[in-house]
């Protein structure tokens, strides 16, 4: 092989790793561009507040989209082998599955937290039951339920009527990270105490009973 051959060879591997880096370093600078706003303020029962922006979730989609979409010669398919390109389809179909997996989850936790709020926590308040002390029991258990339906809520509105390989989750758990830390970190260190009342409340006949009549509602 003629050394003009390999040279020629080896600019266009590189042309091709320089478009690809390219393209890389304009997707990250659009999503600094593009950041939602957001605004945590957790109080009182730590459920927290979130305010998305909407025009700007609209305008990162939209440049995003621009600059994903393939434009003459720096198309994707002219980047790609088809070997690289039938990768990055497998790369992109495996994505979306956990998206929606993920999001799945997310809606069976939450219809768990509302049947236990619903159907145990709520008729135990409502019954004033001497020697049961359900806010120790349960902890900030509805705290819990508030922020699992505001990041379902996130997590839905960015992928809802969104193209799979624009979907951008990362940023919501970016925003909602601080609500539900400080949610959880109560949950979390109440949760040892509330096994040992518990295991105190099944020692009593009437305290049991109690329990027992709203457990069966669960099944």
């Amino acid at each position: 092989m003629e050394p003009k051959e390999v040279t020629g060879k080896e600019n266009m591997v590189t042309k091709k790793k320089n478009l690809a880096f390219l393209r890389s370093r304009l997707y990250m600078l659009e999503r600094r561009k593009t950041d939602t706003v957001v605004e945590s303020n957790v109080s009182g029962d730590h459920s927290g507040t979130l305010r998305r922006s909407q025009s700007d979730r609209t305008e990162y989609n939209q440049k995003l989209q621009e600059k994903m979409t393939p434009q003459g010669e720096c198309s994707v398919a002219e980047t790609l082998t088809p070997e690289e390109e039938h990768q990055m389809k497998r790369m992109m179909a495996k994505r979306e599955k956990i998206i929606k997996e993920l999001i799945q989850t997310e809606k069976d936790y939450l219809n768990d937290l509302e049947l236990c709020v619903r159907e145990v926590v709520q008729p135990l308040r409502n019954k004033k039951i001497d020697r049961l002390d359900v806010d120790s029991l349960f902890s900030n258990i509805e705290s819990v339920h508030q922020i699992s339906a505001k990041l379902l809520s996130l997590l839905e509105e960015a992928t809802t009527d969104v193209e799979p390989a624009m979907q951008v989750i990362g940023e919501v758990f970016l925003q909602i990270k601080g609500p539900l830390e400080d949610i959880y970190k109560i949950y979390c260190y109440h949760h040892d105490e509330a096994h040992s009342i518990l295991e105190s409340y099944e020692k009593e006949e009437e305290l049991k009973e109690h329990l027992s009549h709203c457990i069966q509602s669960l099944k």
